[in-house]
């Protein structure tokens, strides 16, 4: 503490002035000598310089407290300072009340007891003499207790009885500056004595304690008691201190109930006895708390000087001799505060003495203990007063005081206001408080319990005004949660029902409910990227609150509808983990509900599609997570599934139209990250019959060209490629956990081989992910004919549309399937190269199969089969002559470093002049036609690609003019050849026209980087040329562009 604030302080002059007088007073004897009998005559001067600093001076009550114990601690530090002859040269440096001590006369412990017992400051006291070890506590306790025996009047008796109560009730909160500073200087007194210290009595610690001392001091002035109301303070003394040493072993609860009716009784009793000006309400009731909280607390330390039997005996003693002064009548009506006090004792502690766990340790007690309970039994009936109950309106309004107040020692008030006490209030009263209280509310147990009175007061008559206040101020209070307990309400609210708040409200309490969610999003959204995540996350909270459903309902719509908000609701939705639904229920998962009811059949465009899908895959993430530290998904993988995908995959499902969008949900389920110590997710969720389902829908494909049947559904190509990706997926992971335990999954393998045998035998190939060794690559007889397949992995199948002369079709098709089967397809293919007419026939048979199998091709499959004839090429296993069918004349160019790429482009003009011809030109309606010329675009952008690259995009002096002419004639043959096929397609496909004006611009680069290739001549000829080809067109717009185009080269 700041030695100044000790010093420079008028305050401190004027104790100063009183101790000086009193010193002057006291002449020729010095202060330090004086004895009891001449305080009335030498104190006053010291008793008017406190008055005058504590009430006069000071008007603020914490002022008045805070000087009080100042005083004592000057007052008391310089008595131990001149009982312990402390070294002056040493405290001078060290202590920081040795200004203010030196200024004062010499004094003793005598006129620190008289100061006390005049000014009334007890309670004081006792605070400065717990500072004290418990040994020198003791010993001071002692020097008040011989102080107040000699020569004892009826006041020394009263403050021994205060000091005694104060000591049972303890320390007030925690130690404050001046609490510091007292203990430091009992320390230095007790730690570091000066040799010239006197010798005094110093009691031995096991033959005396606070209990003995005080027991002894009171049966020493038992007679010095005059008046019933002493006697039953005394005995209440006494009593509480035997039950709370020797018959008390645990803190005893009271409920809540009764401890504010014992508060609210002792409020009552006090302003009937003290003056309304100057009732101090707060600390009444602290005061009561702390009185209430001594008879309940067990002793700190069991007492060591004195037996449970002696304190009985002492009891008795005094009881008896004031039984026999006539001191212990009790009133039979109006009793007092120490009356009521005095029967709370008395039935504590005989309700002890008669409970058989403290039968043992009576044992020995004997005649003792039987005359104790007879004496306090005769006491008890002796009590014909009723103790007066509080009103109920009383204990409401000391409720809200301590509300308001926040007053420690009432933690089942907050429960109880909101509960039953709304009752004992007028409706606006009650919610004013909880209003003004809100912080005091803030856990979830309480918030439950405001909603079921909120919900029992909107079932009665109650104003609806009122109802809607009383709401208010409820999400109010969980708007101010910490994240983790909003989504600990969220979660219980959920559980009982899905709108939350609402669902136990009339639409009478509720309405408006709508602007506040529309305002809350349209904030959100409109803010974006600038608004703060929590700030959202708030926002959200709070009307998730109110209605979880209609919340996660707008969620829904936002994130589909607002042009890049998915990420953001998604991110906010993770943080409110509480709205989770719990996991297992699938058939009531709020959010996919609403996901269906708001946005699932609503879905109108690619973006909306494509939001919704990252809007799931966001949610699918484990980005929250648990009490347990585990890793959550804010939507579980197998309720996507569940929900999502499984009703619409079956091949007569009357919503085919989601087919493609359900396979990119399923693929976006299987891509999300998983533990790969433990089972994965999908064989919780029958992974047989879903690939069955999705081979069925494999099988559906090769009729995709079919004319539609209302009954049957055909799946586009688009279809087809996503499904094969999806199924490739799948087979690999339900393949590894076979691979794991292939005896739990035995028969579920051979279930799906027994199912998959009805389909196309191609569709087994994209399950041998799944069944791997245990079963063997089945293709038809007729493919083992072309192949040299070794019989511990393939097999034969007798299949009636492959008969002879289809094993380079069945060949071809396999060759689709996969990288693994286009690889083993090309090693055994069983061909005679020295036989030129086996690689005749093979070349022809091979057009004839490509015809077959390119329209049921997706473009992953083509993009396998034109590896298949490059490589063909490559090993000269496919003849394809060259023929220049668009030229008069033999161009005197080299052509061997583009063969490849003419001959592959000559290939396919065969398969379309094939396709197209008579015999074969009503096999694929217009969508097929569109298909095959979306293939060939591909593949003819992939020989452009090659034709290209082959030619330095930055000429230098060595290589200008070198390729540049042959490509330039390349690419000519690939325009007529592109036009050609454009020209046979039926429809003539857009895509090849786009394709055709893609080489004009490689064309035109060529030329404008090597200018020298072409003369000028040649430039007209190639123009002209162009323009005859073109012609053939029937499209206007399309021919119009060519020419345009081919003008500018």
């Amino acid at each position: 503490m700041d030695q100044e604030s000790w010093l420079s302080c008028e305050k401190t002059a004027v104790l100063q002035g009183g101790f000086l007088l009193a010193n002057q007073i006291c002449q020729p004897e010095p202060l330090l000598s004086l004895k009891k009998e001449d305080w009335d005559r030498i104190g006053c001067p010291i008793v008017n310089a406190v008055k005058e600093i504590c009430e006069h001076s000071l008007r603020d009550s914490k002022d008045r407290v805070h000087w009080r114990k100042r005083i004592l601690c000057i007052v008391w530090s310089k008595i131990l300072k001149v009982r312990n002859k402390e070294d002056i040269d040493i405290t001078w440096k060290e202590d920081p009340l040795f200004s203010v001590q030196n200024s004062l006369p010499d004094t003793n412990h005598t006129v620190l007891f008289e100061l006390v017992k005049s000014v009334s400051f007890s309670n004081i006291y006792m605070e400065l003499l717990l500072c004290f070890q418990p040994a020198e506590r003791c010993e001071e306790l002692k020097l008040l207790v011989d102080h107040v025996t000699s020569s004892s009047t009826e006041a020394d008796v009263k403050l021994l009885l205060e000091v005694w109560w104060e000591l049972l009730k303890g320390k007030r909160g925690c130690l404050d500056a001046l609490d510091q500073l007292f203990t430091d200087q009992c320390s230095r007194s007790t730690t570091e004595p000066s040799p010239l210290a006197s010798k005094r009595f110093k009691p031995d610690p096991e033959s005396t304690c606070v209990v003995h001392v005080l027991f002894e001091g009171l049966r020493k002035i038992k007679e010095h008691l005059t008046s019933s109301e002493l006697c039953y303070f005394a005995l209440s003394n006494c009593l509480d201190t035997l039950y709370t040493n020797y018959l008390l072993s645990n803190t005893t609860d009271l409920s809540i109930e009764v401890k504010l009716q014992n508060i609210s009784r002792t409020v009552t009793l006090k302003k009937k006895k003290e003056a309304t000006d100057g009732f101090d309400l707060i600390e009444v009731i602290r005061e009561a708390q702390r009185d209430l909280a001594a008879t309940l607390t067990p002793a700190e330390t069991k007492p060591c000087g004195m037996t449970f039997i002696q304190a009985m005996q002492v009891i008795l003693e005094i009881i008896c001799s004031w039984e026999v002064m006539g001191l212990l009548k009790m009133p039979s009506s109006d009793p007092s505060v120490m009356a009521i006090r005095l029967k709370d004792s008395l039935d504590r502690v005989l309700t002890s003495l008669e409970q058989p766990s403290h039968a043992k340790d009576l044992v020995g007690s004997g005649q003792t203990l039987n005359n104790l309970r007879v004496t306090l039994k005769g006491l008890v009936a002796s009590l014909l007063f009723t103790v007066p109950e509080s009103s109920s309106v009383e204990v409401a309004n000391i409720s809200i005081t301590i509300l308001d107040h926040q007053l420690e020692g009432f933690d089942g008030l907050p429960r109880l206001f909101a509960s039953k006490l709304s009752q004992n209030f007028s409706e606006m009263e009650w919610i004013q408080c909880l209003e003004r209280n809100e912080s005091v509310f803030q856990t979830k147990e309480l918030l439950m319990t405001l909603i079921s009175s909120l919900t029992a007061k909107c079932q009665s008559d109650a104003d609806v005004q009122h109802c809607k206040k009383f709401k208010d101020v409820i999400v109010n209070i969980f708007s101010n949660f910490s994240l983790p307990d909003k989504n600990a309400t969220l979660s219980e609210m959920l559980s009982i029902s899905k709108k939350g708040l609402h669902g136990f409200l009339p639409s009478s309490v509720t309405k408006g409910f709508s602007e506040e969610l529309n305002l809350a999003f349209n904030s959100i959204i409109q803010s974006g990227a600038n608004s703060s995540l929590d700030a959202a996350v708030s926002s959200v909270a709070r009307v998730a609150f109110q209605n979880p459903e209609a919340t996660l309902r707008r969620c829904c719509h936002m994130a589909v509808v607002n042009l890049g908000a998915h990420t953001l609701i998604a991110e906010i939705l993770q943080q409110l983990s509480g709205l989770m639904s719990s996991p297992g229920v699938h058939k009531d998962n709020l959010l996919c509900r609403c996901l269906q009811d708001t946005v699932w059949s609503k879905l109108s465009s690619l973006q909306e599609e494509n939001q919704f899908l990252q809007f799931l895959a966001e949610l699918m993430k484990c980005n929250i997570t648990g009490s347990t530290g585990e890793k959550l998904r804010f939507l579980p993988l197998e309720e996507v599934l569940h929900v999502f995908v499984q009703p619409y995959l079956l091949p007569a499902s009357p919503s085919s139209s989601n087919l493609e969008f359900c396979l990119r949900l399923l693929q976006c389920t299987l891509n999300q990250e998983t533990r790969s110590d433990s089972t994965h997710w999908i064989m919780s969720c029958s992974p047989f019959p879903l690939l069955y389902c999705l081979a069925q829908l494999l099988n559906e494909c090769s009729r995709c060209w079919d004319h539609p049947v209302e009954s049957k559904m055909l799946i586009s190509m688009e279809s087809k490629e996503l499904l094969l990706n999806v199924l490739h997926t799948l087979g690999i992971i339900v393949g590894k956990e076979v691979d794991r335990a292939p005896d739990a999954w035995s028969r579920a393998l051979f279930w799906l081989y027994s199912k998959v045998e009805e389909l196309d035998w191609t569709v087994r190939f994209y399950l041998k992910d799944v069944w791997g060794n245990h079963f063997k690559y089945e293709v038809p007889n007729s493919l083992l004919s072309v192949c040299d397949l070794p019989e511990r992995e393939w097999s034969g199948l007798d299949l009636p549309q492959y008969g002879q002369g289809t094993g380079l079709v069945a060949w071809f098709e396999c060759c689709a399937l996969s990288e693994h089967v286009h690889e083993a397809m090309l090693e055994t293919l069983s061909l005679n190269l020295m036989k030129s007419d086996d690689v005749n026939m093979f070349s022809k048979g091979l057009l004839v199969a490509a015809c077959q199998v390119l329209p049921w091709c997706t473009s992953g499959e083509w993009e396998r089969l034109l590896k298949v004839l490059q490589e063909l090429l490559h090993s000269s296993k496919l003849y394809v002559p060259y023929s220049l069918e668009y030229v008069d004349f033999l161009p005197l160019l080299d052509l061997r470093l583009f063969a490849s790429e003419l001959r592959l482009s000559v290939f396919l003009l065969r398969i379309f002049q094939l396709l197209c011809s008579s015999s074969c030109s009503d096999w694929l309606p217009p969508q097929g036609w569109i298909h095959t010329g979306r293939l060939y675009a591909n593949a003819m952008r992939a020989i452009i690609s090659s034709v290209t690259e082959k030619i330095p995009t930055t000429p230098s002096p060595k290589t200008s003019g070198v390729c540049s002419q042959e490509v330039l004639f390349v690419l000519t043959q690939l325009f007529c050849h592109v036009l050609h096929v454009q020209v046979m397609i039926p429809g003539q496909p857009e895509v090849l026209f786009l394709c055709a004006l893609e080489i004009l611009t490689h064309y035109e680069a060529v030329l404008s980087a090597y200018p020298g290739s072409c003369t000028a001549l040649q430039g007209v000829n190639t123009r002209h040329f162009f323009t005859t080809i073109t012609d053939n067109l029937q499209c206007a717009d399309m021919k119009a562009a060519l020419h345009q185009k081919i003008a500018q080269l």
